[in-house]
């Protein structure tokens, strides 16, 4: 079986072929040496060897001689003998995933260099480069195969610039370099107990050995579970590339560009480069790199064909390109391509722009926008009315404004998160070890590094604000205190950053909500010209119900009634309601409330004017109304002319062991019918007095709760007298139906739907009831559920699609056969959720309803259900 390709050999007839077998890197290092672009040559070894070297710690059998082969065939073509005493072939060795995983796994350069082969590389006229190609071997090598931490031979390097009295890795001459290649090694025998391995084969296998291992290192591990990459996704493949070589003079450099602006998707090339070096300095942040636009001048002609290059990748897989190039002596190569990491903003400009550019389909460009991009675009920013002060000012590498408590370690980002507090991560630059701490973090700020270093990428990736490059920040993780002049700052204290200006504030800034652009919007309403499954909002209050329409909802899938109570006028009015056994006295306190209520459903539906309002009747726990301190049953007491011990007595009656199953629902309906009613005859006069004044209000009942077809019947019997008791106008009809949260009603849904015009499944509860697992009490094992693949997600967040969208399928065809043209939808949390709303288009429902900020994810969700048979968004 063939596990080795080289990069000039036809592997597959598409792209998604050729990264299954190959990785992505893989895949497009084949791709640009057979469209003729300038790379490096070399070879893959297979994502399968992966899987397999994982799983029984072995190789196929026959790899090495494959390898062996491959490596024949490199120096071939380079010219250039492996181990070689006069004209050296060096490799590095890369990861490659088919999934992007932008530094979660390994690199190791120069590998093949030793003391002899050293000879041969290094001119009498250029020995820096050759030593300092070597002490970035052992340094690589310690790290990645020896598991030596990165920062040993850092703090070494950082010693020795000391000694010297220099800033910047560039102004150590060949001698300074040697003297560090010498303590590297020291450090490396210090820490392994063996000499650094001379032999280039060993360090080859090594390399190999090492990159297949990091497909399984925590942060590897921690990547593919904070993006939801499934454990089924083959490992990573190993490319083996001959090394071309920035760090030989003026005329050599490295670099990152982008055919498009990452940031905000702007159609002109975006990136940076460091002369004189190699590639892992760009990327690790290590030294702050300069505008790709500076190479026009240093190296115009480099310039003009990275130009051409970069437009040519682009129209060639017509997605935005992330280009690494390395410049040796003027000599322009590719050492990868890959389809770059946008941020929300960039996602949906750039799929616009390209729809209407002809580069893609107006269908395309909706599959392109991940959904959680959308999301995304709702991050807010800092309130302009309460202006700061700048405390300092870096690159503003990915969108967005966010505050938090300054953490310098990852680890101690994730406990403050755990307890609920908003976490800003500053490190002078962040490494993958550190990718737990940045999805934890609010928002990330590094004092070194550019628009392309690790913290920049990963940050955008995640929709997280990041500030990269503020080199006036001076961070001391060991003191845990960042300074920036006179000022210092400590741990625990407030920052705010804005990762579009690149401004760093010191405190606390005010927040106000973002707003959609004009790509968004037009990117919107095309998925509304496609989409089948409507959208609606869960709002409560006339201004949750404007902001809800003007981000596209078509009206409210559910009002809360309950949450319109607990103003304390209204909520000691209710607590009376509920202990009073004076029905005179009931009667006047429920008018009174009513009136409330009727000003409430008013706001409501003249928000919503001419779109459907689902509003919910009353659902709490009892107990949630009753009085819980001594003070306040003192003052209840008063109120109703009773005795505390009378009063404690009835409060003690209506308390319950398990409230959540107890007398809630339709159940109050049952025992508290004149509660119902008086909602109920709120909602018919709001209606009549709104189109008295010429509106057009669209009202939906919806009673909670209900398990079965006579308990349906009896609510809708005493909501239809409630009705009719104040609407005249037989033509006003009011639709009632009821929300699907018990399991017993998805079995008897035909029953219900005879008595039901329409039904809204309220996921949250049906899924509580499904699993037997209390939502409010799950967070303490559901982790430990995820972690042991009991459960692919938390269910709360991601529809259970196999046990309650079983539930959800069976009542959608029962209720079918109970109604012809029973409408159909949901409610609950997972209405904004992207998976639940390709499932709730798939099961055949009419809408989905989520919270005023999801519904743009929702609308673009229904559209990509529509396009695709699996429903899901490209990347």
């Amino acid at each position: 079986m063939k596990h080795v390709y080289g990069f000039a050999e036809n592997v597959a007839e598409t792209h998604d072929e050729r990264k299954s077998i190959l990785g992505g890197k893989g895949a497009s290092l084949n791709e640009m040496t057979a469209l003729g672009f300038p790379v490096p040559s070399g070879f893959t070894i297979t994502t399968e060897v992966c899987q397999q070297f994982n799983r029984s710690h072995n190789y196929p059998e026959g790899l090495k001689q494959q390898v062996e082969s491959a490596l024949t065939r490199l120096e071939s073509a380079t010219g250039k003998r492996f181990g070689d005493a006069k004209n050296p072939l060096l490799v590095s060795v890369r990861s490659g995933a088919a999934i992007s995983m932008p530094g979660m796994m390994d690199t190791v350069l120069n590998i093949g260099l030793n003391a002899k082969t050293l000879l041969g590389l290094t001119r009498a006229d250029h020995e820096r480069f050759g030593w300092d190609a070597y002490r970035r071997l052992v340094q690589m090598f310690g790290n990645v195969v020896g598991g030596i931490d990165h920062a040993r031979f850092q703090d070494a390097l950082e010693q020795l610039k000391s000694e010297r009295g220099v800033s910047a890795d560039a102004d150590l001459n060949q001698g300074d370099l040697k003297e560090l290649t010498l303590r590297f090694e020291a450090l490396f025998v210090a820490e392994l107990g063996q000499a650094f391995p001379q032999d280039p084969e060993q360090q080859l296998w090594a390399a190999i050995d090492a990159v297949f291992r990091s497909w399984h290192t925590p942060r590897a591990v921690t990547y593919r579970k904070i993006n939801a990459i499934s454990r089924d996704v083959l490992g990573t493949a190993v490319n083996v590339q001959a090394m071309v070589f920035g760090n030989q003079g003026e005329t050599s450099a490295s670099g990152v560009a982008f055919t498009r602006d990452p940031a905000t998707g702007q159609r002109k090339e975006r990136g940076e480069y460091l002369p004189n070096a190699q590639g892992e300095d760009v990327v690790a942040g290590l030294r702050t790199p300069e505008a790709l636009d500076a190479l026009q001048q240093t190296m115009p002609a480099v310039y003009a064909q990275l130009q051409d290059v970069l437009e040519r990748l682009e129209r060639h897989f017509r997605v935005v390109q992330d280009v690494e190039f390395t410049v040796e002596e003027g000599t322009l190569y590719l050492l990868q391509t890959r389809a770059a990491k946008l941020s929300a903003t960039a996602a949906v400009r750039v799929a616009v722009d390209m729809a209407q550019e002809g580069l893609i389909t107006q269908s395309e460009a909706l599959l392109r926008v991940q959904p959680r991009q959308l999301a995304q675009l709702m991050h807010p920013s800092f309130d302009p009315q309460h202006p700061e002060t700048v405390l300092a000012a870096g690159l503003g590498a990915s969108p967005g404004a966010a505050s938090g408590r300054v953490a310098f370690e990852a680890a101690q980002a994730e406990r403050w998160a755990e307890q609920g507090k908003d976490v800003i991560l500053v490190r002078q630059e962040t490494s993958p070890d550190d990718i737990g701490g940045m999805q934890a973090a609010q928002g990330l700020l590094t004092s070194r590094g550019g628009f392309t270093s690790h913290a920049a990428i990963v940050a955008r990736a995640m929709g997280k604000p990041c500030v990269s490059g503020c080199e006036a920040l001076h961070v001391d993780a060991k003191a845990q205190q960042l300074s920036v002049g006179d000022v210092v700052v400590q741990a625990g204290e407030w920052l705010s950053i804005d990762g579009g200006t690149g401004e760093v504030f010191r405190g606390q800034r005010p927040l106000v909500p973002a707003q959609l652009d004009a790509c968004a919007h037009t990117l919107l309403s095309w998925a509304d010209g496609v989409r089948r499954l409507g959208v609606r909002a869960n709002a409560d209050t006339p201004h949750e119900a404007r902001l809800a329409k003007a981000l596209g909802a078509e009206g409210i899938g559910l009002a809360r009634t309950e949450h319109m109570f607990f103003a304390q006028e209204r909520m000691a009015l209710f607590q009376q309601v509920i202990v009073t056994r004076e029905t005179s006295q009931s009667a006047s306190l429920l008018q009174r409330l009513g009136r409330f209520q009727q000003q409430d459903f008013e706001g409501l539906l003249e928000a919503m004017d001419g779109l459907p309002v689902v509003i919910r009747l009353l659902d709490p726990p009892l107990h949630e109304f009753l009085p819980k301190t001594a003070s306040e049953l003192e003052r209840l007491a008063q109120t109703l002319h009773l005795s505390e011990a009378t009063l404690g007595q009835r409060v003690a009656a209506l308390q319950e062991f398990n409230p959540m199953l107890g007398h809630r629902g339709c159940r109050l309906g049952v025992t508290h019918p004149q509660i119902y009613e008086m909602q109920v005859e709120a909602i018919a006069r709001a209606t009549v007095r709104l189109q008295a004044a010429g509106k057009v209000p669209q009202p939906r009942i919806m009673i909670p709760l209900i398990g079965d077809g006579r308990e349906m019947q009896f609510m809708r019997h005493l909501v239809s007298r409630a009705l009719q008791r104040v609407l005249e106008d037989a033509s006003t009809a009011i639709k009632i139906g009821t929300m699907i949260e018990v399991p017993r009603a998805c079995v008897c849904a035909e029953a219900i739907a005879t008595h039901a015009e329409f039904f809204s499944f309220g996921t949250n509860d049906l899924t509580q009831m499904t699993f037997g697992f209390s939502r409010d009490d799950a967070a303490k094992f559901l982790p430990a559920y995820k972690d042991n693949g009991l459960l692919p997600q938390d269910p709360f967040q991601q529809l259970d699609q196999e046990g309650v969208g079983q539930l959800m399928a069976l009542a959608v065809e029962r209720g079918r056969q109970g109604r012809a043209g029973l409408g159909l939808g949901l409610c609950g949390e997972h209405g904004g959720d992207a998976a639940s709303v390709t499932f709730c288009h798939q099961v055949g429902l009419d809408y989905v309803s989520a919270s005023p900020y999801r519904v743009p994810l929702a609308r673009l969700t229904a559209a990509q259900a529509a396009l695709s048979p699996s429903g899901e968004s490209t990347p």
